[in-house]
């Protein structure tokens, strides 16, 4: 009964402190990218550099664990598609909220492609997961994605937050909506915390380090960014910048 709210409170712990979390799912959909060769290696370098929270596939748990800080938190996501299909919009589960607690995760994370023929076999998986988060009492974040050229309108991503909060997810991750004010207003619309997913990588540092300081001014409860942080070298002295802003330092 209590399990998801002692969670969440490890997760936020205050009000002035932003989550620090990095996704480190990639190698299903897209392969073995760059920077995701030695996913130990890298696990260390986020550490040393910050981040709170790390989110993988759960086959990628038990290679992290001779690693993983007593005080990182572990997500695990589970769905899953890959590039190699013809259908690559469509995530389907491939894991539980009770494997994910077995495996000693502290969040459950799943996707959903909104404005594609198979948004509602998704909408439809992640209302099952959200009952099996509320039966063993584990948070659920939805990374809540409009898949249409450009990336949907600023309507259609709050229109996709807001399904996922209602839907029952306890945490929303999107991309950016085109400017600091519509991300404010994406805030005041989606009752769940909502962070800032990275997206396609930025060639420009500061580029990066600006976006992330502007939403965090208007409301983000933190970031959930994998290529903008683990595709930059090096990984810990960049994290370290990115953390800085995150939890109150500057």
């Amino acid at each position: 009964m209590y399990g998801k709210s002692i969670r969440l409170r490890r997760i936020f712990p205050s009000t002035d402190r932003r989550l620090f979390s990095v996704p480190l799912d990639h190698s299903v959909s897209m392969g073995p990218i760059d920077g995701l060769e030695d996913m130990p290696a890298l696990a260390r370098d986020l550490q040393a550099g910050g981040v709170d929270l790390l989110v993988v596939p759960k086959g990628a748990v038990g290679p992290l664990v001779p690693v993983l800080a007593p005080s990182t938190l572990l997500g695990v996501h589970v769905s899953a598609s890959t590039s190699l299909a013809p259908n690559s919009n469509l995530k389907v589960l491939v894991g539980t909220a009770e494997e994910a607690i077995a495996l000693g995760a502290d969040l459950l994370s799943i996707q959903v492609n909104f404005g594609v023929p198979e948004e509602s076999e998704m909408l439809r998986s992640l209302g099952s997961a959200v009952d099996q988060c509320r039966a063993v009492g584990l948070p659920l974040m939805c990374m809540t994605y409009v898949k249409k050229p450009g990336g949907g309108t600023a309507d259609e991503i709050r229109h996709a937050c807001r399904a996922a909060a209602d839907t029952g997810a306890d945490i929303v991750k999107t991309g950016y909506p085109g400017s600091a004010e519509e991300y404010r207003r994406l805030v005041r619309t989606t009752p769940v915390p909502l962070l800032l997913g990275g997206g396609a990588r930025l060639d420009d540092d500061a580029e990066f380090l600006r976006l992330v300081r502007e939403t965090v001014e208007v409301g983000a409860a933190g970031i959930c960014i994998g290529r903008n942080l683990f595709q930059r070298r090096p990984v810990d002295r960049f994290a370290r910048e990115v953390a800085g802003m995150l939890h109150g330092a500057r």
